[in-house]
C-alpha cells in the first residue's frame, strides 16, 4: 500500500470484520453443514453486505471528494484504477475454475462472457462453480454506474438537495421490487430456490448498503456542519448500530425468508452498518482507535481471501475427510482458516500487489490533476 494512503483502523476492523464472516458463513455452508460457529456462522453472510456498505462510503467519497477539489475528477481515471484493483485477482480465480476441474468441483460454470461482463448474479441459479461472485458482480456494476451519474450530475448542477431525494426514492423502490417479489415467490413450489435467484443475488435487491455508504459520503462531501455534529458523538453511534445491527441479525435468524424482515431488513440492516462506519471513522471514538491483532493484515489480503477461500475450504476439506479429520474437527476448521487466509495471502502479493504498484505509478489518483488533489483515507 502506497505511503500516500491513509489507512483509518476502524475501517480495517470493520473490513477484517465482513470477510471473517462471509468465511465463516461459507465454511457452514459448503463444508461442515452444522452449526460450527453458532448463530454467527449462520447469520455470517451479512459480511457482503457490510463490505457493500464500506464500498459506497469509501467509493462515494473518493468521488465527491473529487468533484469538488481543485484537481477534479477524470472518469478514465477512476475507471483505470478500479479494473486495476479488481480484475487481476479475479481473472487468476476466474481461470483456475475453467482450468482445473477440481477447483469448481461438480458445480456447473455460467458461460465465460457472463463471468467476464459481471452479469453473472442476474437470475443466477443457486449451486452454481463461482457463485459467491455474484457480490463482486453487484460492485462492479456500481463502480461503473455511480461515478458516470454523480459526474453527470455535477455537468447539469445537480444540488445536494436533488442527490437525497434520488436516494430516497432508489430505497423505497427496492423495497417496492422486493415486496413484489417476494408475493410471486409466496406462489412457488421451490420458494427458496426462487428466493436466492431472484431476490437474494438481484442487484434490484442488493443495493440499500452500497446506497448507505454513498450517503454517508454525501453527508461528509457536501453538509460538513451535520457530518462534523454526528462524528462527535462516534461512541454513542457505534453503540446504536451494534444495537440496530443485532436487531437486524435476529430477524435473518428468525424468519430470514418472511415478508418483513425480506423487504425491510436490509435497509434495517444498512442503516445499522452505517452508524458503525460513522463510528469508526470519528475522532476519539474506541472503534477508530482500537487496533485488534491482525485486523489491519486481514483488511488488506480481504479481496483475495474472499475470491479463494470457498473452493480452497471444499477442496481441503476432502483431503482431511480422507485422513479422518471431518469438518467439524477442531484441526480441521484451525487448518482451513489459515489455508483460507495462506491463499488469500499469496493472491494478494502474487498477483494484487504488483498491479497496485502499476496503479500508483501510472494512475496515482482518481484527479483530472492529480497534483491538485489530496489522498483520500481508505
Amino acid at each position: 500500500m502506497p505511503a500516500s494512503t491513509i489507512r483509518i483502523h476502524g475501517l480495517d476492523t470493520l473490513r477484517a470484520l465482513a470477510v471473517t464472516l462471509v468465511v465463516l458463513h461459507h465454511y457452514v455452508l459448503f463444508v461442515s453443514d452444522a452449526p460450527t460457529f453458532g448463530w454467527v456462522g449462520e447469520v455470517g453472510w451479512v459480511g457482503v453486505d457490510l463490505f457493500f456498505a464500506l464500498s459506497g462510503y469509501l467509493i462515494g467519497n473518493q468521488i465527491f471528494a473529487a468533484l469538488r477539489s481543485p484537481g477534479g475528477f477524470s472518469l478514465r481515471h477512476f475507471y483505470a484504477r478500479r479494473l486495476l484493483r479488481t480484475l487481476p485477482n479475479y481473472w487468476v480465480v476466474l481461470a483456475l475454475y475453467f482450468l482445473w476441474p477440481a477447483f469448481r468441483g461438480d458445480a456447473p460454470l455460467l458461460p465465460l462472457w457472463e463471468y467476464a461482463t459481471f452479469i453473472q448474479n442476474f437470475a443466477l441459479e443457486p449451486g452454481s462453480a463461482f457463485s459467491h461472485s455474484w457480490s463482486l458482480a453487484i460492485e462492479e456494476q456500481f463502480y461503473m454506474l455511480l461515478p458516470a451519474v454523480a459526474l453527470l450530475g455535477a455537468l447539469f448542477g445537480g444540488s445536494p438537495r436533488l442527490a437525497w431525494v434520488a436516494i430516497a426514492l432508489v430505497f423505497l423502490a427496492g423495497m417496492l421490487v422486493r415486496a413484489e417479489l417476494w408475493q410471486e415467490m409466496a406462489g412457488q413450489k421451490y420458494k427458496l430456490y426462487f428466493y436466492f435467484k431472484y431476490i437474494y443475488y438481484s442487484s434490484l435487491c442488493r443495493f440499500d448498503e452500497l446506497l448507505a455508504g454513498v450517503a454517508l459520503a454525501l453527508l461528509r462531501n457536501h453538509h460538513p456542519g451535520a457530518w462534523s455534529r454526528l462524528t462527535r458523538h462516534g461512541n454513542l453511534m457505534g453503540l446504536g448500530g451494534l444495537l440496530v445491527c443485532g436487531a437486524a441479525f435476529r430477524g435473518f435468524v428468525d424468519e430470514r425468508y418472511a415478508f418483513g424482515i425480506t423487504v425491510f431488513g436490509f435497509p434495517l440492516m444498512a442503516l445499522g452498518f452505517s452508524m458503525l462506519i460513522v463510528s469508526a471513522v470519528a475522532q476519539g471514538s474506541l472503534l477508530r482507535s482500537l487496533r485488534v491483532p491482525g485486523a489491519a493484515a486481514l483488511a488488506l489480503w480481504s479481496y483475495a481471501i474472499y475470491l479463494l477461500h470457498k473452493p480452497v475450504c471444499v477442496m481441503a476439506a476432502k483431503w482431511m475427510q480422507a485422513q479422518g479429520y471431518g469438518a467439524e474437527h477442531p484441526l480441521t476448521i484451525a487448518a482451513l482458516l489459515a489455508l483460507s487466509v495462506i491463499t488469500g495471502w499469496l493472491l494478494y502479493k502474487l498477483v494484487e500487489t504488483p498491479f497496485m504498484r502499476l496503479r500508483e505509478r501510472y494512475v496515482p489518483s482518481n484527479a483530472l490533476r492529480p497534483a491538485l488533489l489530496s489522498p483520500a483515507p481508505r
